[in-house]
């Protein structure tokens, strides 16, 4: 370890408790550094996980080289899979996945092989969704303008997608649908609208102000926002949507099951990444990744980043309460598949 780099750990770790300063300075002593990335290199999460590697690496103490290291495909499933089976909870090695990733783990993909309410969170980027909807321009649509439209054209790339937040939505009020599935880009549901194939279509994640804005010259507006984490827990008003209503603001839900797979499925596609260190993690090492990750997160590179994609950075509770939302599988998820099995056709793969 070179001396400017010994004296940068010094500095850095100075206001650290005892145990755990010394934890960060054997750590930065050994070495490189690990960031799973589940997914492949150039994909959205590689990106993220390239930027906070390096924005990590400039707030962790002894400013250690922390390798970004690309794994499996674009859901997500082969890293988490790695993270869950391979990755020692030693402090050196933390994990950056899409949310696509928990949408596989809500519909019982046969691959997955991993229980995101274990991670230990560090902080997440939060995207927006919004339902958009062929009608007047100008009008706000409520519950009884949904039901009008029964069944509802609405465009979807498949189940097993962010789309299934929408589609458990429209199912939470009673709104009957006929998805068209296939369409799997923000580009392909904006041209089927166009097209008059589809009457309703969901938005969702990096950049989805941008994304609507053809959609609202050709027809539709905005019907409802899966919101925006709030404190304690909480969903609130999406601060880049704020007058737009949310389902449970529309109607109540017509089943519990429904409601309680809804507001999973809806946690799962708020997150546009999540950062996580693997379960049984030291605390005292948990606590000095929270630091970094949440310094990285305000630094410039990440802080502009986030903004020009309109992804909202969020710490380590925030998360914790998203991961939260996932526990209805153990008990409710027989039930889901059987609903996403006679409504949708989805059979897990």
């Amino acid at each position: 370890m070179k001396r400017r780099q010994l004296l940068g750990a010094l500095a850095a770790s100075a206001l650290l408790p005892g145990a755990a300063r010394a934890q960060a300075m054997a750590q930065a002593a050994l070495g490189p550094m690990n960031l799973l990335v589940a997914g492949p290199n150039g994909g959205a999460t590689s990106r993220w996980g390239n930027a906070f590697a390096l924005a990590i690496a400039d707030h962790f103490p002894g400013s250690p080289n922390i390798v970004a290291e690309p794994v499996g495909g674009l859901d997500g499933v082969t890293g988490a899979n790695r993270l869950d089976a391979l990755m020692v909870p030693d402090g050196r090695s933390a994990a950056i996945l899409p949310g696509a990733a928990l949408i596989a783990f809500l519909t019982g993909d046969s691959r997955v092989h991993f229980n995101p309410t274990q991670w230990t969170p560090l902080l997440a980027g939060f995207n927006s969704g919004v339902l958009m909807l062929r009608a007047p321009k100008g009008s706000v649509p409520t519950l009884e303008t949904l039901q009008q439209r029964s069944p509802l054209r609405l465009g979807a790339a498949q189940t097993q997608s962010d789309d299934l937040a929408a589609l458990l939505a429209l199912a939470r009020l009673g709104v009957a649908t006929v998805p068209v599935f296939g369409l799997h880009s923000n580009d392909e549901k904006t041209r089927a609208f166009i097209a008059g194939t589809v009457d309703a279509v969901f938005i969702c994640g990096e950049g989805v102000p941008e994304d609507i804005t053809p959609l609202i010259a050709s027809g539709a507006v905005p019907a409802f926002c899966i919101g925006a984490p709030g404190p304690g827990g909480s969903v609130g008003p999406d601060p880049l949507f704020p007058g737009l209503a949310l389902p449970s603001t529309l109607g109540p839900a017509v089943s519990p099951l429904l409601a309680s797979a809804y507001e999973a499925a809806a946690a799962a596609a708020r997150l546009d990444f999540l950062m996580v260190l693997p379960r049984l993690t030291d605390p005292g090492a948990v606590s000095i990744w929270r630091s970094a990750a949440i310094e990285a997160a305000g630094s410039e590179a990440v802080a502009a980043a986030a903004q020009a994609s309109s992804i909202s950075l969020q710490p380590a509770t925030v998360l914790a309460n998203a991961l939260t939302a996932l526990a209805i599988v153990p008990a409710e998820q027989p039930q889901l598949l059987a609903f996403l099995a006679k409504n949708y056709g989805w059979q897990p793969g």
